[in-house]
């Protein structure tokens, strides 16, 4: 009976049976589909250019958002409605990429304990959003959200206003110069609770 030598592996046997190779391979595949999905994007209008009316935020409404953030008001709302029949019948339009251009970094997201916020803004009076701010349950007897109440004893820091327009600036947001000097003064003797209804009193209002 003759024997014969057994075959070579094939290429395919070869990477199935290395697990560094395959290994590498997966995250070269990755990494090409992810450059091919992703680096179009640096090169569109629709993602690059600011929709009509976008302005950047003022030196209050930016300190509200520092605020935003600062609180985690992110882990709980989103700021980004799908464009799904169901969500635009609720929240309104969708989001465009536009309307974030000036956000560093934006808050973007589909974690939704509680409304997406994306346009909120001149939904409800300010008084509205200050007591909502104080104590949810004032005018939302079910709602889990908790109270703000520190946010209208705290004060913002008008002293480093002007460095943060400054250093958004250098990533493209067009604060001018008098803009900056100004920063300051905006938000002097304002408190937390200004800026943020402020903040939330803007979002997804540049868009009609």
């Amino acid at each position: 009976m003759s024997k014969h030598p057994p075959s070579a592996a094939t290429g395919h046997e070869r990477i199935e049976t290395n697990n560094l190779l395959m290994i590498v391979l997966i995250l070269l595949v990755v990494a090409i589909g992810g450059i091919v999905e992703i680096v179009p994007l640096f090169f569109q209008r629709s993602t690059t250019q600011a929709v009509e009316g976008l302005k950047p935020y003022t030196a209050l409404q930016l300190a509200g958002r520092d605020v935003y953030v600062r609180e985690g008001c992110y882990n709980c709302h989103s700021q980004m409605i799908r464009p799904l029949y169901a969500e635009t019948l609720r929240y309104g339009h969708y989001s465009t990429a536009g309307e974030f251009v000036y956000d560093h970094p934006f808050q973007w997201g589909s974690k939704r304990t509680g409304p997406d916020l994306h346009r909120v803004g001149g939904k409800y009076s300010d008084e509205w959003q200050r007591l909502h701010l104080n104590n949810p349950r004032d005018l939302v007897p079910e709602s889990n959200m908790p109270a703000y109440p520190w946010l209208e004893r705290n004060r913002i820091d008008a002293q480093a206003m002007p460095q943060h327009l400054r250093a958004l600036r250098t990533v493209g947001v067009p604060y001018s110069d008098e803009d900056i000097a100004q920063a300051g003064e905006a938000v002097q003797g304002k408190t937390e609770l200004d800026a943020l209804v402020a903040y939330l009193q803007v979002l997804g209002t540049s868009l009609k």
